[in-house]
Order: C-alpha cells, then structure tokens, then sequence
C-alpha cells in the first residue's frame, strides 16, 4: 500500500514533502485487501523513526510474494519497517515488523501461514506481542536478532497451536516451533498445543539475555521449553510452568539447534548457574 503523495513526490519533485511529512502518519483501519502481489500494508520509513500509524481491524488474504526479497520483506500482510509506535490489529494475517521500536501486535487471529505467524526482528527495542490465536503455522512467534539489537519485550497471553513440522519455502528459521525470544524478554500466560519442534525457545546460542518464561501452559511438544546453554548465553528464570506431553523433554538445554542434556525440569539444572528452574509442573 503506498502513502498518498509518494507518487507525485517521486515525479515532480521535493514540493510535495510537505504534504509527505503531514501524512506521514495514516490511520489504516477497516481495509479489505485480497490476492495483492507482494504485501497487503507496508509502513516503511528511509531511517528509523517514530510514525504512530495505527492498523487496526483489516482483513487481509491471499498474500504472495512474486518478487525476490533477501529480508523477508514480500509475502507479507503486514510489514513494518524503521517504523516506530505502529500500532496494529489485523484479522486473518501475518505480521511481520521490521527494526519497529514500540510495536504492539494485539488481538489478531491468523490460520494456514506456511511462515512466521508473528515476527518482530532486527534492531528493535519494544514489543508487546498479547492476546493473538495462531492456529496453523510454520513458526507462531519469533522475537529475535539480539545480534542485532533486538530486545525488550512482552509475549503474554497468546494460544498457538498446530505448528507445522516443516517448511513450505524452506528458509533458516525452525519449524513446528510456537513461540522463540533472545533478549530482556516475558513470555507469560501463553497456551501452547501441538508443537512438533518446540514449544518455546529461550535464546539462540550465545544470544540469551534476562528472560523470565513463567505460567505458561505447553501441550504436546517436541521439546517442552529449549534454553540455550551454549558459551557465552546469559540468564534465564523458567518457572511454574506447566508441560504436558512433551516427548523429548519439558525443559531442556540447547546448543543452538542441538540438544545437550537431558530433561532439566527433572535433574541437571544445577550445573548452570545462569538458569533459574523451578516449581514446573511436568506430566
């Protein structure tokens, strides 16, 4: 979706960036979108900044992706990008925000994705990701790019279910995975059921910061909850939980990709200091 103006300020010139800057906020509420080529709603901005557009109420389908994007950025419904304070809430779509400090993705329901349901990545710093229904997805929500920056942020009282074990498109990110955060990061009172890979992922290597993951319901799972115990992660507290048929493990510690110990809900917690595991109840 283009801004109002960008057109004519791209054919005749800087006279229009006045009006440019005017809109530069736009309320996109109550849209209709269907079969567009590469993105339903885009809120770009050329440098990071505050742009305070809400998106709120739309309902967005049949999204492709027909030109190549090395960042993900086509084949979205919703793409934010070094947009700041975007506020949005969009039925039946998949949302993807890009380097958008202070995002709030609230209330949505999405089914059917063969990608990331819920993406906030890059350099961001601010996210509230609460209150979503995911129910068929690749990847439910992904709060990522420590290593870029990424941090800060809340993912509350979400239901994810019937993952898919493997990717559609193919791509570098886990499938069957509900919900995986790195950074000075809550992930509290989420329902999960039906995650092949795992339920929730704690950090990515050495890209783990102050997590806390508590009351939490995980069913059906490959791995319950994965943390990272690779060299250099930083601290997490895991606790009251509750896992329930988790095949591999209810809560175990990862090496990137790999799993390197047995179930530490049960025995081992205590050779890692950095983690707090406790009062988890595991059946």
């Amino acid at each position: 979706m283009r801004r109002r103006g960008e057109r004519n300020h791209h054919q005749r010139g800087h006279r229009h960036c006045a009006l440019l800057q005017r809109l530069a906020r736009l309320d996109l509420i109550v849209q209709t979108i269907r079969a567009a080529g590469n993105g339903g709603i885009r809120v770009w901005q050329s440098e990071p900044r505050a742009d305070g557009s809400p998106i709120a109420d739309n309902r967005i389908d049949d999204i492709a992706a027909r030109a190549d994007g090395d960042y993900g950025q086509n084949g979205n419904a919703i793409n934010a990008f070094r947009a700041g304070n975007v506020i949005r809430q969009a039925a039946f779509s998949a949302i993807r925000g890009n380097a958008a400090a202070n995002i709030q993705i609230i209330g949505n329901s999405r089914s059917a994705l063969d990608e990331v349901a819920i993406y906030s990545k890059f350099g961001f710093e601010g996210a509230v990701i609460a209150e979503n229904v995911v129910d068929g997805a690749a990847f439910g929500v992904s709060v990522t790019n420590f290593n870029n920056g990424g941090r800060l942020a809340v993912v509350q009282g979400n239901v994810i279910r019937n993952l898919a074990a493997h990717r559609p498109q193919g791509g570098s990110d886990f499938a069957g995975l509900a919900i995986g955060v790195e950074a000075d990061t809550a992930v509290t009172g989420n329902v999960i059921d039906n995650a092949p890979f795992m339920g929730i992922s704690v950090g990515t290597g050495q890209y783990l910061r102050d997590v806390t993951v508590s009351g939490n319901v995980v069913r059906t799972a490959g791995i319950g909850i994965g943390v990272s115990v690779a060299a250099g992660a930083g601290h997490a507290a895991i606790t009251g939980n509750l896992i329930a048929g988790a095949k591999r493990g209810a809560i175990v510690g990862m090496e990137w990709d790999k799993a390197v110990t047995g179930d530490l809900a049960r025995d081992g917690a205590a050779r890692y200091p950095q983690l707090t595991i406790a009062n988890n109840q595991v059946r």
